[in-house]
């Protein structure tokens, strides 16, 4: 339905930098710099319109939230992935309605958000993490994206209280995730992918190392940047301020190794070659 309820959620826009994630609530309403915005002005109406400020009258649009607005908006307690790294991850894990997926590491439950919007209906996102601030906040902002049903947050040490099977896909945020690789393997179904988030490159290398040889393949290392352009007649050009670096992205594919019986096997007897009849070439 494009028509806004009475709690839903829009997205109200003046320009491309002021914009408000808002709950519509009947009777209430939302102050601005440039005036004031009655929720029952916008209750009945179309996603995609426009209403006016009173008593100033300035023009606000009115759009249907996208899972970016959410990840931008959304309150945090810790830094959050971007829209870009959370596409990256969904792209190379294949995660998708009915996908089984950990999270380790919730924060302010971004990624979150994102991954419980994929897996439903039938799927369920295992997030956790160790810290109560984080797990509080993200819990809120779930309820916020009506995703309880297929997204439990739970506090846990994947290290030491976390145990599941067969899961889709695990995606680590964690400080150390190299140490996490030998425990998340028993986690993952044969072909499962674990994803691992890394702020820094020595993250990185740490975790491919842990990997390599541990019943993994097709590991790989991305990182993505995004630039934004300014379109103006005879004036287009990359913006001057950007976000430079948000972190570095690793896959791999569960596997189960097995020795290769052509390879490196041994004669059952010392096997010689007889060159006589090659003696005349030689002098050649």
């Amino acid at each position: 339905m494009n028509i806004i309820k009475d709690t839903d959620h829009i997205l109200l826009m003046y320009d491309g930098k002021r914009k408000w994630l808002l709950k519509v609530r009947q009777g209430e309403n939302f102050g601005t710099h440039k005036g004031i915005v009655y929720f029952d002005d916008i209750i009945g109406k179309q996603y995609g319109t426009c209403i006016f400020t009173k008593p100033q009258g300035f023009k606000m649009r009115v759009f249907k939230p996208l899972p970016s607005d959410f990840i931008l908006k959304m309150g945090r307690t810790t830094q959050i992935l971007y829209p870009e790294d959370c596409g990256l991850i969904l792209m190379y894990t294949g995660i998708g309605p009915g996908s089984l997926v950990l999270e380790a590491g919730t924060g302010s439950g971004a990624l979150t958000c994102i991954l419980g919007n994929y897996v439903k209906p039938n799927g369920h996102v295992y997030s956790y993490d160790i810290r109560e601030k984080s797990l509080k906040q993200a819990r809120n902002n779930v309820q916020k994206a009506h995703l309880e049903d297929v997204v439990s947050i739970e506090y846990g040490d994947i290290l030491i209280d976390v145990d599941h099977h067969e899961l889709d896909a695990v995606v680590l945020d964690l400080a150390t995730p190299w140490l996490a690789v030998k425990k998340v393997k028993s986690f993952l179904r044969l072909s499962g992918v674990l994803c691992s988030f890394s702020p820094t490159i020595e993250q990185v290398k740490k975790t491919v190392e842990a990997l390599e040889g541990k019943e993994f393949y097709d590991i790989n290392t991305f990182e993505l940047i995004k630039r934004k352009i300014i379109v103006k007649e005879n004036a287009t050009r990359p913006t001057t301020r950007m976000v430079g670096h948000t972190g570095y992205l690793t896959f791999a594919r569960r596997i189960q190794d097995i020795e290769n019986p052509y390879q490196g096997k041994k004669p059952e007897k010392a096997e010689k070659v007889d060159l006589s009849d090659l003696s005349d070439l030689i002098k050649l």
